[in-house]
């Protein structure tokens, strides 16, 4: 037995010996990332990404391939441990020194593939202002996709989205810095469990590190325009989060550039920031097809040698599928033998991928047990999380008294495309069991004594199923809905004949997902069309967005009587809105990302820095629904504002909150600081500690927030973090424009 065999010794020691008796070919093979379904010789036709779990593999490829250097990760194989044990197998038995492979999978809300429950996405999770929650949702998340056989996630998305027209803000937890860090915090810590080799964890790898929300003119992947002090202060302390309070073990690089340093090969992101500062424990990965962007899209060499060249001396460590492994790992040995990448370089890229095995527990527990995930997958508990996540996430924007529905209701027009064909959302899983329909779940609530009609009466898009490619990424995408006629003048006649009118639409993953930016922020297709066709009627008219970016609703907030923004909900997502529709709850989410009064008036995220006219000529340009809003069924009052001093720079804010209205209720108790004179320009507010609470029909809770220093820091003129002298108010309300108590706090 050599040491690195030895599972008594030390970590550290395994990784060194092993080092040391590896040659160059089998480091660089450590860097390299293949596609397990192009070695199967059974894909699973349910899946472009998936096995068959009876599949082989091609032996005498893998050994063309491969030989006897092995391969870091296996990604785009989702199976059962079957599939992944047998390939496994192979490595061990067939590489010199038997090294085992990392299993990598999407799990941005619940594993990919054919299996897995389909949990709502990452912006429900932003709504929900419940970190807790969100917690126990990476522990499902994490619990499934190592049942599978899977060793680590290209999750979460740590991104702060505010480029409303950037088609990737559903993976978010929305636009800000504090509300995304906590969830950021809290989804990994419950991947991982702060043990990744349990049976039960796998490894988070945030994304995309570390400004790509606020692409320039918003298309995906271009530059983001912002200086140091940006970010410094609103997007690095998401990953921070993510990273040394989650315990996140790797990042996933972005493929743009920020102030003109490309991520990919940035020596200051990726060497003094990530790891120097952040400790990063692991190794940070590619975004798919982004080292080549650095000859083909920056321009910045003139040859993929090059552009692998460039971004491994400057500190990325292992591909994401960039380019064939059998040509990255001939690229490496040859950056190595010229002189052009030291040894030294290389040594701590592969160091870090063995350490990450070897605390995986991959070198002494290689193969995931067979059957286990059978009673794992989409559990009664994963289900029921599932089903709260979309609960808690629902926001009220608007209503007029007509919800919830009312008792003695005998009739309902269910209309609109998404009435009967339930959103999850992009990078989910392919579902092999029915999700139901609002149709459905309305039926079932209501009973045969109430009559439901429904009718789409126009489609979100028209576009056919077909294959696409985003930055070197092949996508399918199914939610064209070229089956659904223009039924317009049925669905009002339908609509005229009943007392209520509900109507179901919003996004699906041709206008909301990865690659799919829009300009244009109205309902897509003739649904704005339709539903003004509805209000005509004179009719309670309510509207129900399952939505994944934000959407401009200047005039269904004219004409509709009430609106329910819903996101995209996962499996569950249709009975938590029946649930919401018939007061069975009542929706307590809050928007974690604010809305525009029109798609032209962008940006309008409530933290914009001041200096700049508040009106266009055309009206106010200040958000139609800031971020923080959400309305409830009941009523809630705040007072007895308290601040005290505890010590130098900390202090407990107490306050009351009342549930003074007619049914229990959660709310979400908000605190914002504004730090009112400051030696550089800063927001006027900043959320800074947020908490939800339930309370009963007249019930009274005590609420507490801690404050300390870190609470009232700023990034100086000279770049430095500190806590300057002065004022600052201290406000807590319901949301950023629904600040109910005010008090000052004086350093």
């Amino acid at each position: 037995m050599f040491p690195y065999q030895n599972p008594a010794l030390p970590v550290s020691e395994r990784v060194a010996d092993l080092l040391s008796r590896m040659t160059v070919a089998e480091k660089a093979a450590q860097t390299c990332m293949m596609r397990g379904v192009e070695y199967a010789t059974k894909p699973d036709p349910r899946q472009f990404c998936s096995v068959m779990e009876d599949t082989e593999f091609d032996a005498a490829r893998l050994g063309e391939d491969f030989g006897e250097d092995g391969i870091g990760f296996i990604h785009d194989m989702y199976s059962t441990p079957v599939a992944f044990n047998r390939i496994q197998k192979y490595f061990i038995e067939h590489s010199r020194l038997g090294i085992p492979v990392i299993f990598t999978g999407e799990a941005l809300h619940g594993i990919s593939g054919v299996r897995g429950t389909v949990f709502p996405c990452p912006l429900n999770f932003g709504a929900t202002f419940d970190p807790d929650l969100i917690r126990r949702v990476g522990e499902g998340i994490g619990r499934e996709t190592r049942a599978l056989g899977m060793h680590e996630i290209l999750a979460p998305n740590l991104d702060v989205a505010r480029e409303s027209r950037w088609g990737r803000i559903e993976e978010t937890f929305g636009e800000d810095t504090y509300l995304s860090s906590r969830m950021a915090a809290a989804i990994v810590s419950g991947e991982q469990k702060g043990d990744i080799s349990r049976a039960d964890a796998v490894i988070a790898e945030p994304k995309h590190y570390c400004v790509h929300g606020i692409a320039e003119g918003g298309t995906n992947c271009s530059p983001a325009r912002a200086g140091r002090r940006e970010v410094e202060s609103c997007y690095l302390p998401v990953f921070e989060a993510g990273i040394r309070e989650g315990g996140a073990y790797n990042v996933m690089v972005s493929y743009n550039c920020v102030d003109g340093d490309p991520l990919m090969c940035s020596e200051w992101y990726l060497k003094d920031v990530l790891k120097d500062r952040f400790a990063l424990k692991g190794y940070c990965r590619s975004d798919w097809g982004g080292v080549g962007r650095l000859k083909h899209a920056f321009h910045m060499v003139s040859t993929d040698k090059d552009a692998v060249c460039l971004a491994m001396k400057n500190g990325l460590d292992v591909q994401g599928c960039d380019y064939p492994p059998t040509f990255w790992k001939k690229t490496v040995i040859e950056l190595v033998e010229e002189g052009r990448l030291s040894l030294e370089r290389l040594d701590d890229i592969v160091s870090r991928v063995l350490r990450v095995k070897f605390e995986l527990g991959l070198f002494d527990r290689p193969y995931t047990d067979e059957h286990a995930w059978e009673d794992i997958i989409r559990c009664a508990e994963h289900r029921e999380v599932s089903h709260e996540v979309a609960r808690e996430s629902i926001v009220l924007l608007k209503n007029d008294g007509v919800l919830p529905l009312g008792k003695d209701l005998r009739s309902v027009a269910l209309i609109g495309p998404s009435s009967a064909a339930q959103k999850i959302g992009g990078y989910s899983s392919t579902p092999q069991f029915e999700i139901p329909s609002v149709y459905e779940e309305l039926k079932a609530a209501l009973g045969d004594g109430v009559t439901v009609r429904q009718c789409n009466g126009c489609a979100i898009t028209y576009d056919k199923k077909q294959p696409r490619v985003v930055d070197g990424q092949p996508h399918l995408y199914s939610e064209g809905e070229e089956e659904i006629a223009d039924e317009m003048e049925e669905a009002v006649s339908i609509a005229a004949t009943c007392e209520v009118i509900v109507f179901v639409g919003g996004d699906n993953t041709i206008t909301s997902g990865e690659g799919r930016d829009r300009c244009e922020l109205t309902l897509h297709g003739r649904q704005r069309e339709l539903i003004e066709k509805l209000a005509a009627l004179g009719k309670p008219l309510i509207l129900v967005l399952e939505n994944g970016k934000p959407l401009e609703l200047s005039r269904e907030n004219e004409i509709c009587g009430a609106i329910l923004m819903t996101f995209y909900g996962g499996e569950s997502g249709a009975r938590a809105i029946v649930e919401a529709l018939t007061g069975q709850f009542s929706p307590a989410g809050r928007l974690p990302l604010s809305l525009p009064r029109s798609s032209t008036r962008i940006p309008c995220y409530y933290s914009m820095l001041p200096g700049g006219a508040e009106d266009f000529l055309e009206g106010p340009k200040n958000a139609l629904f800031p971020f923080g809003y959400g309305l409830s069924y009941t009523q809630f009052a705040y007072e007895n504002l308290v601040i005290e001093r505890i010590a130098d720079g900390e202090f407990a804010v107490h306050c009351d909150v009342k549930n003074v209205g007619p049914m229990d209720g959660d709310e979400v108790v908000q605190l914002y600081i504004d730090d009112t004179e400051g030696s550089v320009v800063r927001p006027p507010m900043l959320l800074k500690e947020f908490k939800r609470i339930h309370l009963k029909a007249g019930e009274e809770c005590h609420v507490i927030f801690q404050l300390n220093r870190s609470h009232f820091e700023l990034m100086d003129i000279h770049y430095a973090w500190t806590v300057e002298p002065g004022d600052f108010r201290i406000l807590i309300g319901a949301g950023s424009r629904d600040i109910r108590l005010e008090g000052k706090i004086t350093l």
